[in-house]
C-alpha cells in the first residue's frame, strides 16, 4: 500500500526529464550528459517516486539529505556511482546534490550495437542505491575523462561518427565500473566475510528450524532480504569472493543436508526430498546426481 501523497512520476523521455528538473532541452533526444549543479527544482514538488524509461548513471559528490531505494536509505557523503535501469522505481531525494554528473541513455540509442544486449548483463544496474560504487581519486579521474569525452562529443560535433564514439565510451565506462566493483568487493573483505558468515548462519537456521517444510527451498530473494542486499549485489559479491553465486551456494547446502539425511536416517528418497523443500522427488534426484555424480540411492548404498 502506498503512502498518501507518494506520487509516482513516470518519465518516458529525456526531454521530459530535462523539463522536470529545469534544464535546457537535450542536444540529442536519446542521450544526455548533465551537470547536477545546473538542475533547478524544488524537492517538495517532486516528492514521491520516479520511474525512468532509460538508463541512468550518476556520479554524486554528496547529497544534502537522504533518498530511499527499496527498503534502504542512503547518502553520498563519500561520493559514488549509482546505476539504474529502465523501469526501476526509486524515491526522489529530499535534498539537492551539490555537485556531480549524470548520464542518461535511452535504450533506443544502443540499438544495432552489441552493447544493447550486453548492458543487461551488468548486475550493478540491479543493485540497490545503498550499494553504490565508491571510487578512489584515481578511479574518479578515469570516470571523469570518459564523461568529458562524451560531453564534448554532444556539445561540439554531433555527426555520423558521434554515436560510435559515444557508444565506445559507454562501453569503457561500464568496463571500468565492473573492474571497480570487483575491487570494492575485494577491499571490503572484512565486511563481506561477515556477510558470508551471516549468510551461512541464515542457511543453517533455515534447515535447522525446518523452514523448508513451510516455505520450500530457500531462494536468492529470501537470503538477500535477510541480509538487506539486492539479489544481484549478493550474487556478484559471492562470485568475486568464492567463485560461486548465491544459487550455487543454496544448491551446495541442499546437497550437504541431503547427504546428512541419507546417511543418518531411514527416510526414503522421496521423504528426504520433501524434507528439503522439493515439490517433486525427481527434481531432488537430478540436482543430487548433478552435484555428486551419484543418485541418492547410490549414495545411501555406499554407506551400507
Amino acid at each position: 500500500m502506498k503512502k498518501d501523497g507518494n506520487t509516482l512520476h513516470k518519465v518516458d523521455s529525456l526531454t521530459h526529464f530535462h523539463r522536470m528538473f529545469g534544464l535546457e532541452k537535450p542536444k540529442h533526444p536519446l542521450i544526455s550528459f548533465i551537470n547536477i549543479e545546473q538542475m533547478d527544482y524544488e524537492p517538495a514538488a517532486l516528492s514521491g517516486s520516479l520511474v525512468l524509461n532509460f538508463y541512468k548513471i550518476a556520479y554524486k559528490e554528496n547529497l544534502c539529505g537522504k533518498a530511499r531505494y527499496g527498503q534502504n536509505y542512503y547518502d553520498f557523503n563519500e561520493g559514488g556511482l549509482v546505476f539504474t535501469a529502465p523501469g526501476q522505481v526509486f524515491e526522489s531525494p529530499d535534498g539537492r546534490a551539490t555537485s556531480g554528473y549524470m548520464l542518461l541513455i535511452h535504450p533506443d540509442f544502443l540499438l544495432s550495437y552489441d552493447i544493447a544486449k550486453k548492458i543487461k548483463q551488468y548486475g550493478f544496474f540491479s543493485y540497490a542505491a545503498n550499494e553504490a560504487l565508491h571510487v578512489s581519486e584515481s578511479e574518479k579521474a578515469m570516470i571523469m575523462t570518459v564523461f568529458k569525452i562524451m560531453d564534448d562529443e554532444l556539445n561540439s560535433r554531433i555527426d555520423q561518427f558521434s554515436q560510435d564514439v559515444i557508444i565506445s565510451q559507454v562501453e569503457l565506462l561500464l568496463t571500468y565500473s565492473n573492474r571497480f566493483y570487483n575491487r570494492q568487493f575485494i577491499t571490503r573483505k572484512s565486511v563481506n566475510h561477515e556477510l558470508l558468515q551471516k549468510l551461512e548462519e541464515i542457511l543453517d537456521g533455515y534447515f535447522t528450524h525446518e523452514l523448508t517444510l513451510k516455505q520450500g527451498i530457500p531462494t536468492v530473494q529470501y537470503l538477500s532480504d535477510q541480509l538487506h542486499l539486492s539479489p544481484s549485489y549478493l550474487s556478484d559479491m559471492l562470485r568475486t569472493l568464492t567463485g560461486q553465486n548465491t544459487q550455487h551456494l543454496i544448491h551446495h547446502k541442499l546437497v550437504e543436508k541431503a547427504k546428512e539425511l541419507l546417511s543418518t536416517s531411514s527416510l526414503s528418497v522421496a521423504q528426504v526430498a520433501y524434507q528439503l523443500g522439493f515439490e517433486h522427488p525427481q527434481s531432488f534426484s537430478r540436482l543430487f546426481k548433478l552435484k555428486t555424480t551419484y543418485s541418492p540411492l547410490e549414495f545411501r548404498q555406499s554407506f551400507n
